[in-house]
C-alpha cells in the first residue's frame, strides 16, 4: 500500500504541472492511473484513519468508560473496510480505462442480419450517449434497407476513468443471436440469424506492437454510404491489409488521405496489441480463459428473442424480458452481471495464487 499510495501523490504532483498536459496522450495515460489508483487510496486511507481512531478510543476508554461504545462502533466497521480494500487490491484489468474500438459485421442472414447488426450499433451508441461517451463512425459498410454490412466504432470517455468504455463493452465480442420475424419474411415466420461484433482496446500509440512497413499493403478508395454509393469524389479513404495475419482496416471518416492512414495504422497497432495479449495469455494457461470475454466472433454469446421480449447472455445464465429497453442502450443489468462474474473469476484465481 505505501508503494501506490507514494504512486499516487507522484501522479498528483506531475497532473499538477502545465507541462505535462502539453502532450494529451501522456496526460490522458496518467489521468487513467490516477484515476485507478484513486479509490484504493481513499479506502486505505480511510481503513488507516478507522485504526488510529479505534486505538485512541481505547486508550481514552481506560479512563472514561464513555469511549468504549465509540471504540467498538468503530472497530465494527474495519472489517468491510477490510474487504472492500482486498477487493480493490486484485489485479484488474490493465485496459479498463482505455477506450474501445468495434466492429460490428453482419453474418448469415443476409438483409436481416445487416438490420439486426444495425439494431446492435444503435444499441451501443445509445448507451455510449447514456454514459457520456463519444462515437466515431471510422468506417462502414452500409445495407440496401439501412443495416450495415460492416461498421467500425470509436467510442471514447471524454474524462479519464478507472472504469473506462473497455471495462463496460469488453463482453461484447462474440456472436450475437437474433430470433424475430424479419421484416422482408411476407408469412409471418420467426428466423434467426447473427451478427458478429470485435471488441478491442484502443491503445493506438501506446501499443507496444511495431509494424513493419513492409508488413502492410495500403490502398485507397472513395468513401461509401449505404447501398456502397460513393459520397466522395476523391479517393480520400484508406485500407490498410496487415499481410502477416490478414488483418484489414477501413478508415474514411477523416476529411484526407493523410488523416485516414494515420488513425487506419492507430486501429492496426490496436487490433495487432489485443492479437499479441491473447497469444500470450493462452501460451500462460490455455485453462486461463475467461467465461465472460472472447477476443473473436466465434463463440455465441448472446441471444435476443422478439417473440418473447427476452435478451439471454449465455456466459453467465443472465435472463431478462426486457429486450426493448436493451436494444434502446439500457445495458447496464447486462453489464452488472458480467462485470460480477469477471471479478468473482479473477477473486478466485488470487486466492489460488496465494
Amino acid at each position: 500500500m505505501d508503494a501506490l499510495i507514494d504512486e499516487y501523490a507522484e501522479l498528483e504532483s506531475r497532473l499538477a504541472d502545465p507541462a505535462v498536459h502539453a502532450d494529451a496522450g501522456t496526460a490522458r495515460k496518467l489521468g487513467r492511473r490516477y484515476a485507478e489508483l484513486g479509490p484504493v487510496v481513499a479506502v486505505a486511507r480511510e481503513l488507516a484513519g478507522a485504526r488510529s481512531d479505534e486505538a485512541a478510543a481505547r486508550e481514552l476508554a481506560a479512563e472514561d468508560r464513555a469511549f468504549a461504545a465509540e471504540a467498538d462502533e468503530i472497530a465494527a466497521r474495519i472489517p468491510a473496510l477490510e474487504a472492500r480494500l482486498a477487493e480493490l487490491l486484485v489485479p484488474r484489468d490493465p485496459h479498463d480505462g482505455d477506450d474501445v474500438v468495434m466492429e460490428v459485421k453482419s453474418g448469415e442472414g443476409g438483409e436481416e442480419s445487416a438490420l439486426f447488426a444495425g439494431d446492435l450499433v444503435r444499441m451501443y451508441t445509445r448507451y455510449a450517449e447514456r454514459r457520456g461517451w463519444k462515437v466515431e463512425v471510422l468506417d462502414s459498410v452500409g445495407s440496401d434497407l439501412g443495416g450495415y454490412k460492416d461498421i467500425t466504432l470509436l467510442l471514447r470517455s471524454r474524462t479519464p476513468s478507472a472504469d473506462g468504455v473497455w471495462s463496460a463493452l469488453k463482453f461484447e465480442g462474440g456472436v450475437h443471436r437474433v430470433q424475430r420475424v424479419p421484416v422482408t419474411e411476407s408469412q409471418g415466420r420467426i428466423h434467426t440469424s447473427a451478427a458478429g461484433v470485435l471488441v478491442y482496446p484502443d491503445t493506438g500509440e501506446d501499443a507496444e506492437v511495431e509494424v513493419d512497413e513492409n508488413d502492410i499493403r495500403v490502398d485507397v478508395f472513395r468513401s461509401s454510404g449505404h447501398g456502397g454509393q460513393s459520397v466522395n469524389t476523391t479517393d480520400s479513404a484508406v485500407r490498410i491489409t496487415h499481410l502477416p495475419t490478414g488483418i484489414v482496416v477501413s478508415c474514411q471518416n477523416e476529411r484526407s488521405q493523410l488523416q485516414n492512414r494515420a488513425r487506419a495504422m492507430e486501429v492496426l497497432r490496436s487490433r495487432l496489441q489485443a492479437l499479441h495479449e491473447a497469444e500470450q495469455a493462452a501460451a500462460a494457461s490455455a485453462e486461463r480463459k475467461s467465461q465472460v470475454r472472447t477476443v473473436d466472433r466465434s463463440e455465441r454469446i448472446r441471444t435476443y428473442n422478439f417473440p418473447e421480449n427476452r435478451i439471454s447472455d449465455h456466459r453467465v445464465g443472465y435472463k431478462a424480458h426486457n429486450l426493448s429497453a436493451v436494444l434502446d442502450g439500457d445495458l447496464d443489468d447486462v453489464v452488472a452481471a458480467l462485470t460480477k462474474a469477471e471479478r468473482a473469476e479473477a477473486i478466485a484465481a488470487a486466492e489460488e495464487g496465494a
